[in-house]
């Protein structure tokens, strides 16, 4: 209280209160009032095999029962580990794997860039990567570091640096797909503004906006290459390429590369806001997609049942920073769906049993 001019005034040292109807952005969050049909799908409509997934390396028994357990409610047959390392770590998790539930879980390989300024590294790398192979690993996974984040003595290392020519071929030679992550959404390179669809990403994770040199492009264009030279290689480019957004290009490159696949691990909101041009997107390259998620949380995958199987209306996706907008279900032909679902991984990952999926 403070007495001037023989008047009495009160200060108040509140938070100061806001004009009714002003908020964030981030606190909007508004509740739908629409009365649609919907339906609530926990189990996919047919078995399927995540080609996208990451688990520790070496699961104990009770982890994997536990995984087996978690996957069954989901009629997740087959889960594909991308985080299999390579060498003793590997072969202590594809063990694991053998002596409790061979025919649910995958592993890929990884490759260590450590030393790759060294004489003779791409020669140890492949005889690594064969090894890996031979004790049972099905495929390599490609981190998004190689890029952007792996150096040697003289800087970034490309994607397509000649001195991996060798290990993309041998791929080849022995019959595994490389499943490969390259740069971030292109929104990530962008300038961080009111128009860029990832804001609300960018302001929870301020880390993760990218540098614009080397630029989206250059990143991509570094994958595409060595997909484009190594023809005999089957190439599994994750998360719809970052072009969920731009399927029309997505397929002209897979037009132009026969070897080219991609995988839906999360970028289910690109398709959830097209769903009569993504629902006839997929149809005509239904032999080249394949079912992934990336993070394991096992109510999402209710999300991608409802968008790939249903005609559902205007639904939440899960993840609020990925997608402001609402979902729609694409209701996919049987025929395409198990295509997605487990036919394409079955054609082009070795080793897995078909028995266990319809025909």
């Amino acid at each position: 209280m403070i007495r001037k001019y023989g008047l009495t005034i009160l200060v108040l040292l509140a938070a100061p209160v806001r004009a009714t109807g002003q908020m964030t952005v981030e606190e909007y969050t508004p509740r739908s009032t629409l009365n649609v049909p919907a339906q609530k799908v926990t189990r996919a409509k047919f078995p399927f095999i995540d080609i996208h997934n990451h688990q520790p390396t070496q699961m104990p028994p009770e982890r994997l029962n536990e995984l087996v357990r978690e996957m069954d409610k989901l009629n997740m047959r087959v889960l594909v580990n991308l985080s299999g390392r390579q060498g003793a770590p590997l072969k202590t998790g594809i063990d694991n794997i053998k002596a409790t539930a061979p025919k649910r879980f995958v592993m890929f390989a990884n490759l260590d860039f450590t030393g790759i300024d060294q004489p003779g590294w791409t020669e140890r790398a492949v005889r690594q990567f064969e090894q890996d192979v031979r004790n049972g690993a099905r495929g390599l996974k490609i981190f998004k570091n190689l890029g952007m984040d792996v150096e040697d003595s003289k800087g970034r290392v490309r994607t397509n640096d000649p001195r991996l020519d060798p290990i993309w071929a041998k791929a080849g030679e022995l019959g595994v797909p490389v499943l490969i992550h390259t740069a971030e959404p292109s929104e990530f390179f962008a300038p961080w503004d009111k128009y860029n669809e990832r804001w609300l990403e960018l302001k929870e994770f301020p880390n993760r906006k990218r540098p614009t040199d080397p630029s989206w492009e250059t990143l991509m264009a570094e994958q595409w290459d060595i997909i484009r030279r190594h023809r005999n290689t089957n190439f599994i480019s994750a998360h719809l390429s970052w072009l969920g957004g731009d399927l029309p290009r997505l397929g002209k490159l897979m037009d132009e590369m026969p070897n080219y696949y991609t995988e839906l691990g999360a970028v289910l909101a690109e398709l959830g806001r097209q769903p009569r041009f993504a629902k006839q997107w997929l149809i005509k390259y239904q032999d080249r997609v394949l079912m992934g998620k990336d993070t394991w949380a096992p109510e999402e995958y209710h999300v991608y049942f409802r968008v790939l199987e249903t005609e559902d209306e205007y639904f939440d996706y899960y993840r609020r920073r990925h997608a402001f907008w609402k979902m729609y279900g694409l209701g996919l032909p049987d025929d395409v769906l198990k295509k997605i679902y487990y036919k394409n991984a079955l054609r082009i990952v070795p080793g897995l049993d078909a028995s266990a999926f319809p025909q």
